[in-house]
Formats: structure tokens, C-alpha cells, sequence
């Protein structure tokens, strides 16, 4: 019996050797040739097999959705398959865009790895770091700085990350900005008083900024929150010590502006005919007494962390080198001011020996440092020959806590002989009313008593520096036995303008009115040049130098 299978060779090997070499050629090329094929399309394959099991298609959409999840595992998938990690999405923005607004941190510290840039521009021109404070993602913001993302960039519309946390209301991402744009301080909180923005103004102050700032017009926060109808704002801004008697360029008050914007009630939380303690002249001792409440109540037990010193790193912008940014994850926060158990009374700075100073070279180009020197020019002075002087640009440990100005809402007319016109304002809607006092009498309802009267000859700004004859009266509180002397054209002020400063060593606290002077531990002598809004100017005596000490605020 004949069978097919008796055809067959009894190994692969016979029949092999049994073909002829022609074909078992092209067999074997076929093969290699199918294998080939194979090869080249399993990793392709493999990539979108698992990115689809994943919940993914190697698509723009997807890759964006991974970045929002934090997916990084899938994100490497994209990656293996040849996406392109710089693509953009319909608005123009990057992945890195996507993580900062998601608040997904190991999306962006993926993205940073492969090179996109930190700062890259995307819709209306705003970097990842505006992305994160617009949707509110406050720890975001935080880690991007540590990263080096640069905080005084301005998108297509001149807004800072700083400006657009304020316009939002985002006060989180406020505090972690403040410590790095503190030159903004004054533009924030004005545009706070513009938009209304009540819990940015808090926080603000907290970090530095000033309730006397002033737009270029005159006006102050409680001016344009007041002309604006922004109540909640007036009354926190009146609350933190805003004076409702300052006047704008015009000759017009919070009050004025809310009631020409037809706000009546605001003007009315606003306006009232000046007390007795309005017109009052405090004492050092009393000024100092209520600084250090201020201070206290901001620092109490309960207050919101200092988020802005813990967010401050080591290398900022210096004035060598403005453009620079924080950068560097490693950079370690700078020493923060001991805050005593116990609250600790301020003196005067005058005559007073500081801690040890700190080298200009260690913290000039940090923007948490207690102060970075100015007017670098002045910088080449030949120093004098102390062997104790740690540099020639040494800096005292200081942090200005707190500043304070106050205006007496009254105003000199006019002087005739012994007899001084003085104009008192009145409450919303009544016309403000003119008093005559003669030297030596009490001026009523107050416990003010005129000292002297008089006329005199003074340079005047208004009259290009020419002399001019202003009205000149000096009181005396008949309580404090402080006194003043105001003159007609100038805002009477009831103190000269003060700060409240702290051993960053010791968290001791001074005052600090321009004159005065004060020495390192090494021997360094210092004079207060001017005491403003925003920062305390002092000099070196030996060398001349000049150096600015920010205000920082009770928490900055």
C-alpha cells in the first residue's frame, strides 16, 4: 500500500538537504525578511498597546491629559512612541503650562528634565508660574520659584505673577510672591484697593506693604477703595491705620472722592469731625507702645505662618545683576529672625549696639535678606581702617517690621501778627471750618496749646527752590508735652515718620527716625538717612555707603 506520507523525508534535516540550494535560499530570506518586519513595528506597537491599556492614544489631547494627572509613567510612554513634548495646545500653551495649572509637580519636574524652560511664554505671553497663580495652585507657586521661575516677568497685558495674584484674589500665592517682588509692593496693594481685593490688602501688609503708599496723583489705598465703593476694603484699610484725613494732590479726602463718586455711605464710614485724640500729639513712648501691638497681634499665636520667609531662597536679583531670578531647589532659607517667647518693648535706636553684621557679599542677592545695599556707586568709598568691619559693604542685621506716619487733619491758613487762621475739617457734606488762635491760647476742644505764631522766609519746591513767606505755628500737647511745628502749604504731621525695626539676631525691636545712629557689634557706625513707606535708608559713616532695608512686615 502506497501512502502520502511515506513521501515525506523523516527529519526537517533530510528534507532540507534534499532541496535544492536555490530554494532553501529564498526560504530562508523570506523568513529573516518577516522577522525583520516584525521587529520594527513590536516597539511602536508596544508603545501604543500599553499607552492604550493605560487609558491613552499617542494623540496632544492625551499627552496634556497625562501632564494634568501627574502621569509621569505614561508621559515616558509618549515620549518612547516619538512625541513631541514641546507641542503646544490650541491656546498656545505648553505641557509645562498644563502641570503648574494642575498642580502637578511630578509632571513639571519631568518636563524641566527634558528641557522645556521654566519661563516659556505661552498664551497672552504668561510663563507656568502665571499659569499656577491664576488657578490658584499656592504650592505650585512655591516649588516654581525654588525652581528659578522669575516672578518680575509680565505677560501681554504688563501684569507680574505678583499683579495677577492680587487681581485674581489668590492671597496664597500673594505670600509666596511677596518676598521675591518686593519693589511691587505699593503697585499691589493700590491695584488691592482698585479691585477691592480685602484678603490680598491683609496679607500685603503682613509682608510689606504700606497703607501711605500713593499713586503719582496723590491718592492712597483708602482713597481708591473709597472712590471705587469698596466697603469691606475701607474698612479694613481704616481698621490697619490708614489716615481718613491724608489728601490727594487735589486737596481732597477718602471721603471727598467716595462722595463725588456717589458712595454716601462709604464717605459717611469715612468722614467725621476730628476728635481730641485725632489732634493729639503722642509721645515717642506712645508711638513705639502702639507699633509693637501692631506687630504683637500680626504675630500672635494663631497667625497664618510665615509662608513668605520659608518660600525665599538664595540667589534673587541683586543690583548687579537685576535680571537674575531665585533659582536652585537646593538653596537653603534664609535665618529668619528669632521671635522672642515673649513680646519684646522697642527703644529708641539711637545710640544702640546691634548684633554682629552680616557680610554684603552673603546677602546682597537675596531677597529675604534683613538689607541689600543701593547706589552702588556710592560704593567705592576707601573704607577706614577698622580691622574689626567684616567687609566693606557690611550690612546691620535689621528687618523693618512696621512704618508709621500721621497726619493732624487740620491746616495753617494764614498768619497776622500774634493771630494764626487754622482750617478744621467737618464731617461729609459740611463745610470745613476756619478757627483763629493767638499765641499762648489753647486751640478749643483740644489739648493743644499754641506755643508760637509767626511769618518767615522758607525755600519752597513750589517756587523753584526761590524763598517764600509762609505761615508758621508751633504747638505743645499740654498731655505728652510733644510738639510740632506745622507750616502753611505742608500737611501738618503729628511725628516724624518712624519704624519699627528688629535685630534679626536677637528680635529685639527699635525705633528708627531719621538722624539717629546706631553701631554694629564690630564697631560699625550707621546713620538713619530717611525712613520711608517702604524701606529705611541708612549710611555707613566711615565709608559712605547707602543701603536700603525693605520693609518686610510683622510676617514677611
Amino acid at each position: 500500500m502506497v501512502s502520502g506520507l511515506n513521501l515525506l523525508p523523516k527529519s526537517p534535516s533530510l528534507f532540507a538537504m534534499r532541496m535544492s540550494p536555490k530554494l532553501l535560499w529564498c526560504l530562508l530570506a523570506g523568513a529573516l525578511a518577516l522577522a525583520g518586519a516584525s521587529s520594527c513595528r513590536k516597539p511602536g506597537e508596544a508603545v501604543k498597546s500599553d499607552l492604550e491599556q493605560a487609558g491613552y492614544s499617542l494623540t496632544p489631547a492625551d499627552w496634556f491629559r497625562a501632564t494634568r494627572g501627574n502621569d509621569v509613567p505614561a508621559l515616558k510612554k509618549f515620549i518612547a512612541g516619538g512625541f513631541a513634548f514641546e507641542s503646544l495646545d490650541e491656546s498656545g500653551d505648553s505641557a509645562l503650562h498644563a502641570a503648574a495649572a494642575a498642580g502637578a509637580q511630578d509632571s513639571a519636574d519631568f518636563l524641566l528634565d527634558r528641557g522645556i524652560p521654566i519661563d516659556q511664554r505661552g498664551a497672552l505671553d504668561r510663563t507656568p508660574l502665571m499659569s499656577a497663580v491664576l488657578a490658584d495652585q499656592t504650592t505650585m507657586v512655591r516649588w516654581l520659584l525654588r525652581q528659578g521661575a522669575d516672578p518680575r516677568l509680565k505677560d501681554k497685558e504688563g501684569y507680574a505673577p505678583l499683579l495677577l495674584a492680587v487681581r485674581e484674589g489668590k492671597p496664597g500665592s500673594v505670600a509666596e510672591l511677596t518676598p521675591y517682588t518686593r519693589e511691587n509692593l505699593d503697585a499691589a496693594i493700590l491695584l488691592a484697593a482698585l479691585v477691592g481685593q480685602t484678603d490680598s490688602i491683609d496679607t500685603l501688609t503682613n509682608y510689606g506693604a504700606s497703607v501711605y503708599a500713593r499713586m503719582e496723583d496723590g491718592r492712597t489705598p483708602l482713597m481708591i477703595a473709597a472712590e471705587n465703593g469698596h466697603a469691606e476694603a475701607v474698612k479694613l484699610l481704616l481698621e490697619i491705620g490708614a489716615s481718613r484725613f491724608s489728601i490727594d494732590a487735589a486737596g481732597k479726602t477718602a471721603a471727598d472722592l467716595a462722595t463725588e463718586a456717589g458712595h454716601a455711605e462709604i464717605a459717611a464710614l469715612i468722614s467725621r469731625e476730628p476728635t481730641a485724640d485725632d489732634l493729639a500729639l503722642e509721645s515717642p513712648e506712645q508711638v513705639a507702645k502702639s507699633m509693637d501691638a501692631f506687630v504683637d497681634a500680626a504675630i500672635a499665636p494663631g497667625a497664618p505662618e510665615d509662608a513668605g520667609n520659608a518660600a525665599i531662597p538664595a540667589i534673587a536679583a541683586s543690583p548687579a545683576n537685576p535680571a537674575a531670578s531665585p533659582t536652585d531647589t537646593q538653596a537653603t532659607p534664609t535665618t529668619t529672625p528669632t521671635t522672642p517667647a515673649q513680646p519684646v518693648s522697642s527703644r529708641p535706636i539711637e545710640g544702640q549696639t546691634l548684633s554682629a553684621a552680616v557680610p554684603a557679599s552673603a546677602v546682597a542677592s537675596n531677597p529675604g535678606s534683613p538689607a541689600a545695599p543701593i547706589e552702588p556707586a556710592t560704593a567705592s568709598a576707601t573704607p577706614a581702617a577698622t580691622p574689626t568691619r567684616p567687609d566693606t559693604f557690611a550690612l546691620p542685621p535689621l528687618v523693618m517690621r512696621h512704618y508709621r506716619e500721621r497726619e493732624i487733619p487740620l491746616q495753617v491758613r494764614s498768619v497776622e501778627g500774634e493771630t494764626a487762621t487754622l482750617a478744621l475739617p467737618a464731617a461729609s457734606g459740611s463745610p470745613t471750618r476756619e478757627v483763629t488762635v493767638r499765641s499762648g491760647e489753647a486751640l478749643p476742644g483740644t489739648r493743644l496749646k499754641v506755643v508760637r505764631v509767626q511769618r518767615r522766609m522758607e525755600d519752597s519746591k513750589l517756587n523753584l527752590g526761590q524763598p517764600t513767606e509762609v505761615s508758621v505755628i508751633e504747638v505743645e500737647d499740654t498731655t505728652t508735652q510733644a510738639r510740632r511745628e506745622w507750616i502753611s502749604g505742608v500737611p501738618a504731621i503729628g511725628h516724624d515718620p518712624i519704624a519699627l525695626v528688629e535685630d534679626a539676631a536677637t528680635g529685639q525691636r527699635y525705633t528708627a527716625t531719621p538722624g539717629q545712629r546706631f553701631k554694629s557689634a564690630e564697631g560699625v557706625e550707621y546713620i538713619i538717612s530717611d525712613v520711608r513707606p517702604s524701606q529705611l535708608v541708612i549710611e555707613d559713616v566711615a565709608t559712605g555707603a547707602v543701603q536700603t532695608i525693605p520693609l518686610r512686615g510683622p510676617r514677611g
